[in-house]
């Protein structure tokens, strides 16, 4: 059994796209549908720490809050962007894959083999 984390939002098409996808591989991931259960902020941060990446990374810049928060100043640290990210978890971007391969924000869709265990391709 492979563990597979999908972070969701089921109003978006990427999402359920990378859903099926998942599905169609031959797995079933665990669904966390991030806006009716955000990520606490540990999460978050293995997440960010297991992509390579930084917080940034996680960040939906299409989201309303982010441009009215100015989001996009480099002015924000990590820590200022958690919570920001705790107060209005739409701004994660979304789908966020995790496996034991690592993880990946799925945009554009391609990056899930990344992270989709070799047996599910």
């Amino acid at each position: 059994m492979t563990d597979i984390t999908l972070y969701h939002n089921p109003q978006c098409s990427t999402s359920r796209k990378a859903l099926a996808m998942i599905r169609d591989s031959g797995f079933e991931p665990t669904v966390i549908e991030y806006l009716k259960t955000p990520p606490d902020r540990h999460t978050l941060l293995s997440l960010v720490e297991r992509m390579g990446g930084s917080v940034r990374d996680l960040l939906r810049a299409k989201a309303s809050p982010y441009s009215e928060l100015g989001l996009a100043d480099p002015k924000w640290t990590d820590e200022q962007l958690l919570e920001f990210i705790g107060q209005h978890p739409v701004l994660i971007e979304r789908p966020i894959v995790a496996s034991s391969r690592g993880v990946r924000v799925c945009r554009p869709l391609e990056k899930l083999w990344d992270v989709l265990p070799p047996s599910g391709r």
